[in-house]
């Protein structure tokens, strides 16, 4: 799963992504430092898989991961190539889900390409030139396929005809594709045009260190405000704090942490939203070789589930020897579990629930 950091230039994307990523990114004090977008890999925070390591004693803890991709600032203009703004664009169709940096602190060292502060104004921005970008590409698809529905009399075309109508219509108002409702049927065709308002969003609002403890001030009231219109999500971060925990390891981090006076990272705030945006959670396997996160959507069986180690497992599918975390750990080992009667032989139809431990047993 891919997720785009998008926002204007100078707003902490590429801060935000070293930080994620400790990749390295440059992050300079002038907009377009970034043309091509860095991609980086980074770990979703799951506290259930160092409690199974030592249970297992294991050798190997593989977390699950997301991919987040630092996407070069958009500017006013950008759905007509103002600021490489077509290139850019482009990158944002390839992926899930957006993650939108807002700034949300005021520093006269700090140059904003709009010269003042306003969140509302620079979301606004953002999501114009998204909007104005797909009603390009809606008018083309509908075109087209208006035309197949008349030479060729395929009635089964009018539902996408109808629902590109739909989406035309809200963002000629202003508005974005993903505030529709879509049927079952809609919602496959939907996936096809890589809409970019299409995509859910989580806002990320970048505040001064001043406002670290309290995680809030007047301009991250405002991006909340708009957020609850779009029932999009908000994670309020300072990046430039964010930026400098990344590059300390895990003791000095946590030292760190108690002196600005938070519990957890915006970081790990901010992956696990997005984990949860995307409808995904993890199922675990446990031994002594590897204690490992396997992501899926929510909803998967276990059959499929399976498939996600090796298809040999989907194909020879037997059944699944299922417990809870929570019972795992209460029991203190699988074979105490097995013996409480804790340990569930599931089939191919089980629908897998979050933080379950699996031994998956197959025909080779």
């Amino acid at each position: 799963m891919k997720i785009g950091i998008v926002g204007l230039p100078n707003v902490g994307k590429s801060s935000l992504f070293n930080a994620i990523t400790n990749a390295g990114a440059e992050s300079s004090n002038y907009p377009f430092c970034t043309i091509e977008p860095n991609v980086g890999v980074v770990d979703v925070p799951d506290e259930r898989l160092d409690v199974l390591g030592k249970m297992y004693n294991t050798l190997k803890i593989t977390p699950a991961v997301i991919e987040f991709v630092d996407i070069a600032g958009l500017v006013a203009g950008a759905s007509h190539g103002e600021g490489l703004g077509n290139k850019f664009l482009s990158h944002i169709r390839e992926v899930d889900a957006i993650v939108h940096v807002v700034r949300c602190f005021d520093n006269d060292k700090i140059i904003h390409v709009s010269g003042t502060v306003d969140p509302k104004r620079d979301i606004e921005t953002i999501e114009m030139e998204l909007a104005l970008s797909d009603l390009e590409q809606v008018d083309k698809y509908l075109e087209k396929n208006s035309k197949l529905v008349k030479t060729t009399g395929d009635k089964s075309l009018l539902v996408t005809v109808n629902m590109l109508k739909k989406i035309k219509d809200i963002l000629e108002k202003g508005g974005q594709a993903r505030n529709l409702e879509y049927s079952d049927e809609e919602q496959k065709i939907l996936k096809n045009f890589a809409l970019l308002t299409s995509k859910p969003v989580i806002y990320v609002a970048n505040i001064g260190e001043n406002d670290l403890a309290k995680e809030t001030n007047e301009y991250v009231e405002i991006v909340k405000d708009i957020a609850k219109t779009e029932n999009a999500k908000v994670v309020a971060l300072c990046t430039k704090i964010e930026e400098e925990l990344a590059l300390l390891d895990k003791d000095e981090r946590q030292l760190f942490k108690e002196e600005l006076g938070i519990k957890s990272s915006g970081l790990e705030k901010l992956v696990k939203a997005s984990y949860d945006l995307l409808g995904l959670m993890s199922y675990l396997t446990a031994g002594e070789k590897e204690v490992r996160a396997w992501t899926i959507t929510k909803g998967t069986k276990a059959l499929q589930a399976a498939g996600k180690i090796h298809t040999d497992f989907e194909k020879g599918f037997i059944k699944a020897e299922v417990v809870s975390y929570d019972d795992l750990v209460e029991a203190g080992s699988f074979l105490k579990a097995k013996e409480k009667g804790k340990v569930r032989m599931e089939g191919k139809e089980f629908v897998m629930q979050d933080g379950d431990v699996v031994l998956f047993r197959f025909n080779n």
